[in-house]
């Protein structure tokens, strides 16, 4: 029996783009001064209703729409790999639609906070 391990370059640029987009935005979330996550939590329903109104132009339509679909595919029943069969496949899929949520989250509230807080500066003056 063989087994391949698949390295880093297999992954495409795009993903590993991806993730280190991840990893940028989980190492910044701690850093002092940054958002607290109650912070970013009351600041969702703001940021989706500012994406959908148009005010915030850097989340799209598409990428608020792709973490709907996360969202739904993490609390839906069904799943690309169910964990009764491959039960750590399974779970590993779920792990990484998770991960990206969590990237998606802190680095759409990292953003939006900050676009926030300069738009309102703007708006007092």
């Amino acid at each position: 029996m063989r087994v391949v391990v698949g390295d880093v370059a297999a992954l495409g640029p795009r993903r590993i783009t991806a993730f280190r987009a991840l990893w940028r935005a989980v190492t910044q979330a701690g850093r002092p001064g940054a958002p607290a996550v109650g912070d970013r939590v009351r600041a969702l329903p703001r940021l989706v209703g500012a994406a959908l109104s148009g005010r915030y132009p850097q989340l799209s339509r598409g990428r608020l729409a792709m973490v709907a679909l996360a969202l739904a595919y993490l609390v839906s029943p069904v799943d690309l790999v169910p964990e009764a069969f491959l039960a750590l496949l399974g779970l590993g899929d779920d792990a990484l639609v998770a991960m990206w949520l969590g990237g998606a989250f802190l680095a759409e509230t990292d953003r939006y906070l900050e676009w926030e807080s300069t738009e309102a500066g703007r708006v007092e003056r």
